[in-house]
């Protein structure tokens, strides 16, 4: 394809609206740690972070995403094995080893994970997508999956090995999975976490007994810090308490609030309106994402583009759903939004791979609406 066609074909609506939720994820993360020393410089490191994203965004675009399809599985192992090293030696914080530390930056292999899933995920259901719909098609997906996923949860990180199951589950009902096998799988899940949950870390178990049975009276702890939430979400009203002025914020009462909780803070300085504008860009990014899956030439890059709507609504959907009390507490950031290098990269990688998807489209002679 000429570089000419390439561009022309571009996404610069999604482009856009990326650089917009990155631009606002910067300005939210100054003013949430302003004063705070221990967090002083994450606004910058925030920016070039963005500014790295933005450049692997037009290199990913220049790579025909059909190269990736060879590279899926090697980049499949690299990522087990970096997991794996986690393991072995991984850096603790917040009682989890989850980072690889290399001098001056931190790397989380888990947010790779996200991306190596869907391209792996997306390379097994396109070469076999004449294939019998039956349970050995079922399985083999679901046991790539569960290599990575239990490296994942030996972290211990809960949070992303939902995440990577919820985009197999997913993208396995969109390559054709047969509807009586959605109900048995309903079923399993259900005594799956059942069974599980005694072996969750005590902190993830104590997530799941304080949204059941909250402690208004709370001091500390995350049904502390979804309390603090709820408040700081209601102090914003309707037009919000203003850039830096939230008192919640800015008194420091709302915790984690440059990452998990930092929906809150938004919605404290910019009020319920503010809120839903920025909502209302992601809804538009994940948009675009599914219009670059139905223009899509061929079942792989559909399947790319789709994996990649599915990790934004569903990330977006559960920062939201832990701000406003709907569902326990899980450590999942708002995408683009919240601080986290390695997240914001891969986000922006993965906006990259749905990009090249889009500027190979089909054209408007193979399909009309485009």
């Amino acid at each position: 394809m000429r570089r000419t066609e390439l561009w022309r074909h571009f996404d610069f609506w999604l482009l856009g609206a990326v650089v917009i939720l990155s631009v606002f994820g910067v300005v939210m993360i100054r003013s949430v740690i302003a004063g705070n020393i221990d967090l002083a410089g994450y606004d910058r490191r925030q920016a070039i972070f963005a500014a790295i994203g933005l450049a692997v965004i037009l290199i990913t675009t220049l790579i025909d995403y059909h190269l990736w399809s060879t590279l899926a599985q090697p980049m499949y192992i690299v990522v087990v094995a970096l997991l794996v090293v986690i393991f072995l030696t991984g850096q603790a914080r917040f009682g989890a080893a989850r980072w690889l530390s290399f001098g001056i930056i931190d790397i989380q292999p888990a947010e790779l994970a996200k991306i190596a899933m869907i391209m792996v995920l997306a390379d097994y259901f396109a070469r076999n997508i004449h294939s019998e719909k039956n349970l050995r098609w079922i399985l083999r997906s679901f046991a790539m999956t569960a290599a990575v996923v239990v490296w994942i949860l030996l972290q211990p990180n809960l949070s992303t090995s939902i995440v990577i199951m919820v985009m197999w589950a997913s993208m396995l009902w969109i390559s054709g999975l047969p509807p009586k096998y959605l109900i048995i799988f309903l079923l399993l899940a259900i005594v799956a976490a059942g069974a599980l949950f005694p072996f969750l870390e005590q902190y993830q178990q104590e997530r799941v007994i304080n949204f059941i049975f909250p402690n208004p009276n709370a001091r500390h702890g995350d049904n502390y810090n979804v309390e603090q939430a709820r408040i700081t979400i209601g102090d914003g009203g309707l037009l919000g308490q203003g850039y830096g002025s939230g008192s919640q914020v800015q008194l420091r009462f709302l915790k984690v609030r440059h990452t998990d909780f930092i929906f809150a803070a938004m919605a404290e300085e910019f009020g319920f309106v503010g809120t839903v504008v920025i909502v209302g860009l992601l809804v538009f990014v994940i948009i675009r994402c599914l219009r670059a899956a139905r223009l899509a030439a061929d079942p792989y890059g559909s399947l790319i583009a789709y994996g990649v709507a599915i990790l934004i609504f569903f990330q977006t959907s559960v920062n939201i759903g832990v701000n406003l009390n709907i569902i326990p507490v899980t450590g999942l950031t708002l995408p683009f939004i919240s601080y986290g290098g390695s997240s914001l990269v891969t986000l922006y990688f993965a906006v990259g791979l749905v990009e090249s998807v889009a500027a190979r489209r089909k054209t408007t002679e193979d399909i009309t609406g485009a």
